[in-house]
């Protein structure tokens, strides 16, 4: 099982488990991935490297593997070959485990991964014509049980760690071919790298997969930085947004020491309707929330915040709603973007989506007060990839056999 403590969350009635930064192994070798450069000059120190050693070994260790992607040892050209058996024998380089991949019509791919402790979680990613968005998952499972999202029907098992939460964009790079190749050395002639992929580049992360990022936010915090750190995996923070179903005390701290674009699940304009549908409202209120939103470092018409609002028919899709949605963000002043997200059915959801017709008048009535409200293409839906959808195998198969063994017990 992965070495974890008990933290008490604000909102939660039950500690959520919370993983350390290091998950012991079988072998005793520590995995290196999700650690910085710091941490690795220490664990090099503590196995008997003296200390000028030890920073050398990190410095070029991070490099390799952030900026590179290797994870052997043994391609690392510029360690001295008698120092690599050394770190061999210490430490790994790892990746989540792939316990299935799967390729939509339109493109979309989604993974599902497994932890070192047996634990499934999906990460999916979405090629556009002028984009490549890897939406990260940041917990096994989530709490918050937003009755629409097939995601919050799953019990919340724990936190993801950092090496998890960054290993899903290690895997991600791997499986485009997105490494740098060629001359793999700090030699004059690195200019001669090249970079490939599938036809699409990873330019985007969306922090949007299973999970709450800010009932994790050390983890989540930690592993961004690594992605954005500019000798390690260098995506810029703008390339980046982490959304949140309404963690209030959390969202100023997300500004400050993460400073990424802030993606908000609104998804109801009333107090009634959002209480049901995203019951962490009955908490932190529409009212404190778009405070919230005001108040985020950063934000401004250049970086905006983006509302993601699905459109459920007959309940949250009016053009009194529509109208309110507007209100609301005129009154807090907010610099947004409103992004319409026709719902994505699954299995046992009580929800139906709004018709087209009602989805493009909401649009409409919204962009007509000079709020930007495209309407999102779903992706991935035939791979149950698509927002809502994510939801791992395991549980997936646990909720069928409920399903059939409840038809059974009625039929008796």
């Amino acid at each position: 099982m992965a070495d974890t403590n008990l933290m008490s969350i604000p909102g939660q009635i039950d500690p959520v488990p919370v993983a350390r930064d290091i998950t012991p192994r079988a072998d005793g070798r520590t995995d290196l991935l999700g650690l910085p450069k710091a941490r690795i000059r220490e664990l090099f120190e503590q196995a008997g490297l003296d200390a000028k050693q030890a920073k050398l070994r990190a410095k070029q260790v991070y490099h390799w593997l952030y900026h590179r992607g290797v994870t052997e040892f043994a391609a690392m050209t510029d360690i001295a070959k008698t120092m690599r058996p050394w770190l061999t024998e210490h430490f790994i380089v790892g990746r989540p485990e792939v316990v299935e991949a799967q390729h939509s019509v339109d493109g979309t791919r989604k993974w599902l991964l497994r932890t070192d402790d047996g634990h499934e979680f999906e990460m999916v990613f979405i090629p556009d014509e002028d984009r490549g968005t890897l939406c990260v998952s940041s917990q096994v499972g989530c709490t918050l049980n937003c009755t629409f999202c097939h995601t919050g029907t799953m019990r919340l098992v724990r936190n993801l760690t950092p090496g998890e939460i960054v290993g899903q964009v290690m895997l991600a790079r791997d499986a485009l071919g997105e490494w740098p190749k060629g001359k793999m050395d700090f030699a004059e002639d690195a200019d001669e790298t090249e970079y490939r992929a599938d036809g699409r580049l990873l330019t985007n992360i969306v922090m949007m997969g299973m999970g709450e990022p800010l009932y994790n936010f050390d983890n989540v915090r930690d592993a961004l930085k690594l992605v954005m750190d500019g000798e390690g995996l260098a995506l810029s923070k703008r390339r980046i947004t982490l959304s949140t179903s309404g963690v209030v005390p959390m969202m100023a701290k997300c500004g400050e020491e993460i400073g990424v674009n802030l993606a908000v699940s609104l998804h109801a304009v009333t107090k009634e309707v959002r209480d049901e549908i995203v019951p962490i409202n009955r908490k932190y209120g529409i009212e404190e929330l778009l405070s919230a939103c005001a108040a985020y470092p950063g934000a401004s018409n250049a970086r905006r915040i983006t509302f993601e609002y699905v459109m459920l028919k007959d309940k949250n899709d009016s053009d009194d709603d529509a109208h309110e949605l507007v209100r609301l963000i005129k009154q807090y002043g907010l610099p947004a973007k409103v992004n319409l997200i026709p719902f994505n059915p699954w299995p046992g959801a009580v929800y139906e989506c709004s018709e087209p017709t009602r989805i493009r008048s909401f649009s409409n009535i919204v962009f007509e007060h000079g709020i930007s409200a495209p309407i999102r293409t779903p992706r991935g839906r035939d791979i149950d990839a698509a927002c809502g959808q994510l939801k791992t195998a395991a549980e997936k198969k646990s909720r069928a056999q409920l399903d059939r063994e409840a038809a059974a017990a009625l039929a008796q």
